[in-house]
């Protein structure tokens, strides 16, 4: 038994070495791709991309790798796309929220203007689809349907829930697409591009929609919870934005004084002590826990998902993925 655990850790040592060694080429690659004559259109492409981050979608897209051939150069490729268009949707969604803070430095619009943040994430978009290109045509439309997947859940997201829709379900059905299906697509495209098993490669998917309505959950949570240092932003900025994540619509959907209270924050009054006062509310709220339930039943769904994963080391690295994306809190 020690000599299997012994061996079992050995191999998730190699995945993570050859994944970390992915991710320098990916890097490396992403300079690339957003590199172009016009030194002006190169410094706002590049900001989001030297600001760094979690880098969660290339990593599952390598790791999913290893359940084919993980020596494969196009899922090098298939990272970088997927990050670029990652990176299309935040200069976006910053225009969107109006938010002056990303990844601990100001936002690209805040640094520039709206105008050239989004162009930017236009660019970025369309150097996603290049790179996605030469990894043959059905890399170019799983990444095609992930980004109409996004935008529709943008889009549905600026409308709100319609009459007599339900604003929690309306709201768990925007994050599936603006956040699910770009992950679901990163770790498709890593399985198909390394020739897994088809039905591997179904559960790849289905793992990767879970754990991307996981981490936007938790993102909702950690805009709550968290600090400044580990967020990125300062704590409290959805409620200033007006957005109802999942805590906030549990809360004002079991009303009373405190719904009352929230809504009032919700619909303008950004006063940073009546945000501190709302945040503080949420933080006693059952509301919260309640969040954090639906959260880690996204999480129990992506490890069940991942019964379609062959038993061994890619299987137990996707599990440790899937278990950290609520511990970002701490």
């Amino acid at each position: 038994m020690r000599a299997t655990g012994s061996s079992t850790t050995d191999a998730i040592a190699g995945i993570q070495a050859r994944v970390k060694a992915g991710l320098v080429q990916v890097e490396a690659t992403l300079d690339e791709a957003v590199a172009t004559a016009d030194p002006f259109v190169q410094e706002a492409a590049s900001y989001l991309v030297a600001a760094g981050g979690k880098r969660l979608r290339p990593t599952l897209v390598l790791i999913a790798g290893h359940t084919g051939d993980p020596g494969d150069p196009r899922l090098v490729g298939a990272a970088v796309a997927i990050e670029l268009t990652h990176l299309s949707s935040l200069y976006h969604d910053d225009v969107m929220d109006e938010a002056e803070v990303r990844r601990g430095m100001r936002s690209a619009n805040a640094r520039y203007d709206n105008k050239v943040a989004v162009l930017t994430g236009d660019y970025l978009f369309a150097r996603a689809s290049e790179v996605t290109a030469s990894l043959g045509t059905e890399a170019t439309r799983v990444l095609a349907r992930a980004i109409a997947r996004l935008t529709q859940g943008q889009i549905r997201e600026v409308r709100g829930p319609g009459p007599g829709d339900d604003p929690v379900e309306h709201y768990l059905a925007v994050l599936a697409d603006k956040t699910g299906a770009l992950i679901a697509a990163a770790c498709r495209l890593g399985g198909y591009l390394a020739g897994a098993d088809p039905r591997v490669v179904e559960a790849l998917t289905e793992y990767g929609e879970r754990v991307g309505r996981a981490f936007q959950l938790g993102d909702d949570l950690l805009d709550i919870t968290g600090e400044t240092a580990v967020a990125g932003k300062a704590p409290g900025g959805d409620l200033r934005a007006g957005v109802r994540t999942l805590p906030v619509l549990y809360l004002l959907r079991a009303g009373g004084p405190e719904a009352e209270r929230l809504a009032a924050v919700l619909d303008g009054d950004h006063d940073n002590g009546a945000v501190s006062d709302a945040l503080e509310l949420l933080r006693r709220s059952p509301a919260l826990a309640e969040a954090r339930r639906t959260a880690q039943a996204e999480v129990d769904a992506a490890r069940a998902a991942l019964d379609g994963v062959p038993a061994g080391p890619v299987r137990t690295a996707l599990q440790e993925v899937a278990s950290l994306v609520l511990d970002r809190q701490v």
